[in-house]
């Protein structure tokens, strides 16, 4: 989250709480209505604790999470049953699959809209499988300070719905809706089966595989499988420094990763042309809005079904959404007859455009 806002809401907590009463408490109450038995909720950016006693009253335990201290502290005298963490957005400390719910009432608005990613992926690896999630963003298109700001000094980054909606899906949630409410946008979503996009600003090379695999999905990285090998590839050519760690791979190495399609399968044969087009549509968005160096396909089943029939790996003739394209073999342990050490040498040619 944004280091000045933090700053700003430690200052002015209680002017907040006083200028903004919580105007949602029915669509709260209603959310909490939703959570599994027994399975903890966090308020995301809970500031002064207007929502816990709504989410509280079914009887879940509640996580009210914040980066500023005295927003927690107000949160503490409204909810005392709340569990009080301070921690930022953009990172947050949950063990996988630990929480059952998310509730986060214009709390990713404080972040860039580049770093959006990132953070819906935090959540997504903290949620258990089909847990819902309610969160709102100001519709529009500034990002930045706010002139005329009541509590001046806080970054704001408003929403359009078509990418945020693209966002939402690309972080690994069944999106259900987006609904507008004054001027603010409302998601509903779930946590889906499968793996979030790991992407973000100043990537040097983006990953693009076809499909997580269900073992990938519940492992939370790609390539999970036993006989794949793409990690001990990318370490061997230097792409990344950490093995099955995507988090590390993104902001230490600068390489994101993302899949043509997120629908999770056993194998990468059950998906269909039109899955295939339609995430190609989906990850040319992507490319064109975070531009990164350099775009890696990893198999070429995807490439051909929707680009090129005839492609052969290696460096393609036409750029992707403005961006360098390689597609080199599927690093799957089906794919036999590609050695490591060939896989290596893709890698190599990849990387020698960052």
């Amino acid at each position: 989250m944004e280091r000045a806002t933090v700053d700003v809401y430690e200052h002015e907590a209680e002017t907040y709480a006083a200028r903004r009463p919580p105007k949602h408490r029915a669509r709260a109450a209603e959310f909490a209505d939703r959570v599994p038995s027994g399975r903890p909720v966090v308020d995301v950016g809970c500031g002064p604790g207007g929502y816990l006693p709504d989410l509280l009253a079914r009887g879940a335990p509640v996580v009210a999470l914040d980066a500023a201290q005295a927003m927690l502290d107000l949160a503490g005298a409204v909810a005392p049953a709340a569990l009080r963490l301070r921690a930022d957005i953009v990172a947050l400390p949950f063990r996988p699959f630990s929480l059952g719910a998310a509730w986060a009432r214009n709390t990713y608005l404080h972040i860039r809209r580049a770093d959006l990613p990132l953070a819906l992926a935090h959540l997504h690896r903290s949620l258990a499988l089909d847990a819902p999630v309610v969160l709102s963003v100001v519709e529009g298109d500034d990002e930045g300070l706010v002139a005329g700001d009541v509590i001046a000094g806080r970054f704001f980054a408003d929403w359009r719905r078509d990418p945020l909606a693209d966002v939402v899906v690309g972080a690994g949630f069944d999106l259900h809706g987006i609904e507008t409410v004054g001027d603010e946008l409302w998601v509903s979503a779930t946590r889906a089966r499968t793996l979030p996009d790991f992407v973000g600003p100043g990537m040097r090379l983006l990953v693009c595989g076809l499909n997580p695999s269900v073992v990938a999905a519940d492992a939370g990285f790609g390539f999970a499988g036993a006989t794949n090998r793409f990690w001990p590839a990318a370490v061997d050519a230097g792409l990344v420094t950490r093995p099955r760690d995507p988090f590390h791979a993104l902001t230490v190495d600068g390489v994101g990763a993302t899949d043509l399609v997120k629908r999770a399968t056993p194998r990468a044969s059950e998906l269909r042309v039109e899955e295939y087009r339609a995430g190609a549509d989906r990850v040319r968005r992507l490319v064109e809005w975070l531009r990164p160096a350099v775009v890696l396909f990893v198999g070429l089943a995807g490439w051909r079904a929707v680009i090129d029939r005839r492609a052969q790996p290696g460096w393609q003739p036409e750029h992707y959404a403005g961006a360098p394209a390689y597609v080199m073999p599927s690093t799957s342990g089906l794919n036999a007859r590609v050695g490591r050490a060939d896989l290596v040498a893709h890698l190599n040619a990849a990387l020698r455009a960052c």
